[in-house]
């Protein structure tokens, strides 16, 4: 017996599976790779390192595939801080040891770099004169009132493009929804 011809609507369907299947392979794949190298699991994570939309890593199957990996995550996280909490006391005192003398150390080049600047600033303050001084703060003011009202145009033209851009996010939900329910009457059309 001879097969009956494939119409388009079963060709777009099998096409579809197909590209869900390697999708959600794909999903695993990326599941099991930040698994074995201990990166933390996230649903966004998982949707950006696969290449995939957002609400995949959320559609039935691969949703508690990814929780899965997330549980045997915390877990093996759990185990592991409770096998750092036995660190030893010696290990915790050296450690505070060597944070003791990072701090120090710091503490000495903070205090050195700031007896250096007050010793540049006051040599500066005393070669430039009153005037100079005055027409620079009055130049710097100017800068400052200029670079103001850039950073508010700035932020009003980010306001208008967040705006836009929840629109297009919205016309796009709309066009996917509408595409669906597209595909699913032409699917009940073809059968």
């Amino acid at each position: 017996m001879s097969q009956a011809p494939r119409t388009p609507a079963d060709v777009l369907k099998e096409a579809r599976a197909k590209d869900s299947r390697e999708k959600r392979g794909k999903v695993l794949a990326v599941v099991d790779k930040m698994a074995a190298s201990g990166e933390p699991i996230t649903f966004a994570a998982v949707a950006e390192a696969a290449g995939v939309s957002k609400w995949l890593v959320y559609a039935e199957g691969v949703r508690e595939q990814i929780d899965d990996a997330r549980r045997k995550q915390a877990g093996a996280q759990r185990r592991q801080a409770k096998a750092g909490a036995t660190a030893s006391a010696a290990s915790l005192a050296t450690d505070l040891e060597l944070a003791r003398v990072e701090i120090r150390k710091l503490r000495e080049e903070r205090d050195r770099l700031k007896s250096a600047m007050r010793r540049k600033l006051g040599d500066e303050l005393d070669q430039t004169a009153n005037a100079d001084l005055v027409a620079r703060i009055n130049e710097l003011v100017e800068q400052n009132r200029l670079v103001s009202e850039e950073l508010a145009e700035f932020r009003q033209s980010a306001k208008q493009q967040a705006r836009r851009i929840a629109e297009l996010e919205d016309d796009l939900a709309a066009s996917r929804t509408a595409h669906r329910d597209l595909m699913r009457e032409l699917n009940r059309s073809a059968s």
